[in-house]
């Protein structure tokens, strides 16, 4: 996440209305179903909100499963690599975010790259 300060005000209130939205339930159905999707690729995540985060960042999960959905071979993410790099990273979840809108996912459905980067 960002390095910011304590929110305040009407920021404090969004962010605890986000924080109360945040279903761990939902969670686990959509970890499990990233797991069978992606096969054995893909190592499980810590529980919690953050390790969900921290799961998704780097890009490499997301891209093995938009590229699950295609045949094999055909999937629209080419190189899918793991980096520590945090522009590399970024770049991971924007072709994801492309690929999830040539799927067919509307573009007003897609979350912005830097938010999930920063766990907002």
């Amino acid at each position: 996440m960002a390095n910011r300060g304590p929110s305040y005000g009407l920021s404090r209130e969004v962010q605890q209305k986000i924080d109360r939205q945040y279903d761990p339930e939902l969670e686990q159905v959509l970890v499990r179903w990233i797991l069978a999707q992606c096969g054995g690729d893909v190592a499980q995540p810590a529980p919690g909100r953050d390790g969900f985060q921290q799961w998704l960042k780097d890009g490499t999960v997301l891209c093995r499963l938009i590229n699950s959905l295609y045949p094999r071979g055909q999937g629209p993410v080419a190189k899918i690599q793991a980096s520590a790099m945090a522009f590399k990273q970024m770049e991971q979840i924007s072709q994801f975010l492309q690929a999830a809108e040539r799927y067919g996912i509307a573009a007003t459905d897609i979350f912005q790259t830097v938010d999930l980067w920063e766990g907002e």
